[in-house]
């Protein structure tokens, strides 16, 4: 719409008149068309016509699309950047700016920033504050029109630091080794940078020179009696000389002796000098010596009645209190177990009948009679308790073991070494055990002890145990980069003699990647402090111990029971720790407020079973499947937020946007039940239904996220067993019950394959068969190697073993044992 105005009568006196014109676009566009026109006011009198100047009129527009928009480009440091920007056609022509992050962008200001001619952003040198959204803006008078924004990101690759100096060697003495780092961290990778290619740590085999004791050189003969009447010798300390910090010899070096009065005639001329008028008797010679040498008799006589007086006590003791049974009452002592024999014979057919072991079939009744039953029938004598295998054929009378378990706590938990000995029965299995071994297991725990067949010697019964230890309470010395990986387990009691290892099984949370860790096994000695006993990778087989590390599962080879826990170095940042992820709410809510629980642990199973009780006695529910984390050695924090609520009906009373648990607390290890609570709140009683988005990421690493979408008043979600599998072995099975391969089939398959075949048809081709073959060298450092390989594949398989796969696998060795899987469960 035009509007024109005309005004009169602009001399004083005269009337004043003004005029108005409408006029639409339309109408000037039919009388001219779309071209440009002009507008002229004329006005008329009397006296003559005035005519207005001409006024141009244009249309003015902008157009909304761009003809060329910016695109988001992912460029390296100091990298030229072009964002190219074609704007809208319009009249008048468009000025063009830019804008990072709705910040306007001024060349002038930041010269690393030029505007083109025809629009175009170039970044002259991209740095990491260049990182951002880019709009290109375009505008006239008649309208403002901005593209769709274009994200620059800025990445830098990342560049390996020098390398550290070398450790110093691992050994003290000896063949050790030692290692050197270095970090990505020159420049650190951001944005999505390419990390470091390469390993971040070296291992270097080293040799440390083992220290020199000094020892004596042999005396020196006596030296001549001197004026004094004193001789003397001496020795040197030069056999070895001590060197590399050894020790220096410990005595004297010079010893001195008076001399006799025979060997000083200068004694006696001396004293007639000085005294001529006195008279001396004859002297004695040898007097002193002679008072010597009868004390010396005398003490000699005392020490050897002494002696005989301890023997005689001894050999009574020993007499009455021989025993074959090594019970808990021996934790602290040096432990030698003894053997039992029955007296009477008509007790003879406890615990000494043997099963047959001439065929494949034998029955297996009743219990093993633990100690405190076995005691009032058999008396103390030094007979084997359980004879050699006879040929004939019997009925063992095993199984499980029925004990006192207070009985049993109260005399375990009394000792001086394991005053933290946990009195709960939920967490201890122990059991009676013989030359026939056993297993013990604390079920829904991922834990348990497999002692093999021949393990305890025969002759002998050990009362064994089986516990987990609270973290709180057993505060293992970490430093550096050290975590804690699986549960603290002890198995006991310590000092028993073991002729073959038993094998501890146990979860373990690391991402089983030995490349990014140094995982150590680590027991605790009498005097309480942890010490590294075993390095995985770098076994030395002579020794007591010995680790498979599986996904998620550590078998543990081991000679001595004690306290054990599984200790991981990360190497680089790589190295990540599974955690499992658990959300909780109230089973049933009658007040506004709704709270969810999320549980951020290790993910073993002894710690979802802590979480799982402790949450059933607060009421709460598990209202989704668990879900597994990894969380990463990078020492950032790990952080949980709630997400798409419905506003209208419910609220979060979070004063921030998000809950942070701190890296250390989760890296440790030593915190068994870290979570945070989300309290909720509803606008009224009758709203039941929720959904939301629960994420949990670690800052700069991989998250996972909860959407729930339920009703709180009318749960229909499974209940938390069906998340879970629920292990309901028994506790303590001893004998041959124990065990998925019977004990003839046993012997007979350890006879055949233990003794090498020139076609490799032997135990090596057994292992091979059964995916074992990594552990070679360690099998065959053992007496019977086919026997070790039965016992890791009867911990394996314990709940889903399958005899006919192992005969199929004897089969294809060519072994005549493949007939084991002939035996039937009823017959085992």
């Amino acid at each position: 719409m035009l509007n024109m105005f005309v005004v009169s009568g602009l001399f004083p006196g005269l009337p004043v008149m003004q005029v108005k014109i409408d006029i639409s676009r339309q109408q000037v566009e039919k009388i001219f068309g779309l071209e440009d026109y002009w507008c002229q006011c004329v006005a008329w009198s009397t006296t003559g016509t005035q005519k207005s100047q001409k006024a141009y009129v244009r249309i003015a527009y902008l157009r909304k699309n761009f003809e060329e928009e910016p695109l988001g480009k992912e460029v390296a440091l100091d990298q030229e950047v072009l964002l190219r920007c074609h704007p809208p056609e319009g009249v008048p022509a468009a000025e063009v700016e830019w804008q990072r992050n709705e910040g306007l962008i001024d060349p002038k200001t930041d010269p690393n920033f030029f505007i083109t001619v025809d629009h175009n952003l170039i970044i002259k040198q991209a740095r990491l504050a260049d990182t951002g959204n880019y709009t290109c803006v375009a505008k006239n008078i008649v309208a403002r029109r901005k593209s769709s924004s274009a994200t620059v990101i800025v990445y830098v690759n990342g560049g390996w630091s020098t390398w550290a100096t070398w450790s110093a060697c691992s050994a003290i003495c000896g063949r050790g080794w030692q290692k050197r780092s270095r970090s990505c961290t020159n420049p650190t990778p951001l944005n999505g940078g390419t990390s470091c290619e390469g390993q971040s740590v070296q291992k270097s085999a080293c040799t440390a020179t083992c220290p020199v004791d000094g020892g004596w050189s042999e005396w020196s003969k006596w030296s001549p009696c001197g004026a004094d009447c004193t001789m003397w010798r001496s020795r040197e300390c030069t056999q070895p000389t001590p060197s590399t910090s050894g020790k220096d010899c410990q005595g004297l070096d010079l010893q001195s002796l008076n001399c006799t009065s025979e060997q000083c005639p200068q004694k006696g001329e001396a004293l007639s000098e000085i005294y001529p008028q006195a008279e001396f008797g004859p002297l004695r010679p040898g007097a002193e010596d002679v008072a010597l040498y009868v004390g010396i008799v005398a003490v000699a006589l005392c020490l050897t009645l002494l002696l005989i007086v301890l023997v005689l006590v001894y050999r009574r003791k020993k007499e009455g209190l021989d025993a074959d049974v090594a019970d808990s009452s021996i934790l602290t002592t040096g432990f030698q177990p003894m053997g039992i024999k029955p007296t009477k014979p008509e007790n003879s057919h406890l615990l000494t009948i043997q099963p047959d072991l001439t065929t494949t079939t034998t029955s297996y009744q009743g219990t093993l009679r633990s100690r405190h039953e076995v005691a009032g029938k058999f008396s103390m004598s030094n007979g084997p308790l359980l004879e050699p295998l006879p040929n004939g054929s019997h009925t063992l009378h095993n199984g499980k073991l029925p004990s006192d378990p207070n009985d049993f706590m109260n005399r375990l938990s009394s000792q001086t070494y394991f005053k933290t000995l946990p009195r709960d029965n939920i967490n201890t299995s122990y059991g009676t055990f013989n030359f026939l071994g056993g297993r013990l297991t604390l079920p829904n725990t991922g834990i348990s002890l497999l002692i093999p067949p021949e393990a305890i010697p025969r002759g002998k019964i050990y009362e064994i145990y089986l516990t987990i230890q609270k973290k709180e309470d057993m505060r293992l010395p970490l430093a550096g980069c050290q975590t804690l990986l699986s549960p603290v387990v002890s198995c006991g009691p310590p000092g028993v003699v073991l002729t073959r290892p038993v094998i501890l099984t146990m979860d373990h949370c690391s991402d089983a990647c030995l490349e990014n860790w140094a995982i150590r096994l680590k027991k605790q000695s009498y005097e309480g402090t942890w010490e590294d006993v075993l390095q995985l990778g770098e076994e030395v087989f002579s020794e007591p111990y010995y680790c498979q590390l599986e996904a998620e599962t550590c078998r543990v080879f081991t000679e001595q029971l004690g306290r054990f826990a599984l200790v991981g170095e990360s190497l680089s940042m790589a190295a990540a720790k599974r955690l499992k992820l658990l959300l909780f709410a109230p089973a049933y809510c009658s007040t506004l407020e709704y709270n969810i629980r999320i549980y951020c642990m290790d993910d073993t199973q002894d710690l979802l079973k802590e979480v799982m009780q402790m949450e059933r006695q607060m009421g709460g529910r598990l209202i989704d499947e668990p879900h597994v984390l990894l969380f990463k050695d990078s020492y950032h924090n790990l952080r949980l937020s709630i997400h798409d609520m419905p506003q209208a009906h419910w609220r979060s009373k979070l004063l921030t946007g998000y809950q942070e648990i701190p890296f250390y607390h989760i890296w440790s290890g030593s915190q068994q039940t870290l979570h945070c609570t989300f309290t909720l709140e509803r606008q009224s009683l009758s709203t039941c239904d929720l959904t939301c988005t629960l994420c949990v990421w670690q800052v700069e690493g991989e998250g996972q996220s909860f959407t729930l979408d339920f009703n709180i008043s009318k749960d229909i979600r499974p209940l938390d067993s069906d998340f879970l599998l629920m292990d309901n072995c028994t506790p303590a099975l001893a004998g041959p019950s124990a065990f998925q391969i019977p004990y003839l089939i046993r012997q007979k398959i350890c006879s055949s394959l233990d003794t090498p075949c020139p076609n490799g048809a032997d135990w090596r081709l057994l292992a091979q068969r059964l995916k074992l073959d990594r552990h070679m060298s360690f099998f065959a450092s053992k007496a019977s190697p086919t026997s070790v390989i039965l016992d890791l594949w009867e911990t394996q398989h314990f709940h889903s073993g399958n005899l006919n796969q192992l005969a199929a696998v004897m089969a294809e060795i060519g072994k005549q044992e493949a007939m084991i899987f002939l035996v039937s469960d009823g017959e085992c």
